[in-house]
């Protein structure tokens, strides 16, 4: 991979691990002080507070990707398929700049992980 494509995509990771750091969900979950009396009231709360926290896990784990991409890039790896080891297409990191598997091996573990008993 040349210079200005390197360059693009360390600019695209940098932007969007900014983009999920501005736009974060709050850091903690606001608690309402009040009682909530009705069973409805508290479920729906219960709920919301999961929701978010799922949203805060995924956004986690996302930044963590973002981090290994760009230390990817630095290492000198960026773009290679950590599965077969050949160069992961430019359009599947234009769409997912963290990847580290390519189309074909992608589509192979996904296979792999719906024939394994749940």
């Amino acid at each position: 991979m040349d210079e200005t494509t390197i360059t693009f995509f360390r600019d695209l990771l940098l932007k969007k691990k900014q983009g999920l750091q501005n736009g974060s969900l709050q850091e903690g979950i606001q608690v309402v002080k009040e009682d909530l009396p009705d069973t409805v009231d508290r479920s729906a709360l219960e709920s919301d507070r999961n929701f978010v926290l799922r949203l805060k896990d995924r956004e986690r784990k996302l930044l963590k990707k973002i981090d290994e991409a760009l230390e990817r890039i630095e290492s000198g790896e960026f773009g290679t398929c950590d599965a077969c080891g050949e160069e992961i297409g430019v359009e599947r990191l234009k769409v997912r700049p963290e990847a580290t598997l390519c189309i074909a091996c992608k589509e192979e573990q996904e296979r792999r992980e719906k024939l394994q008993p749940s």
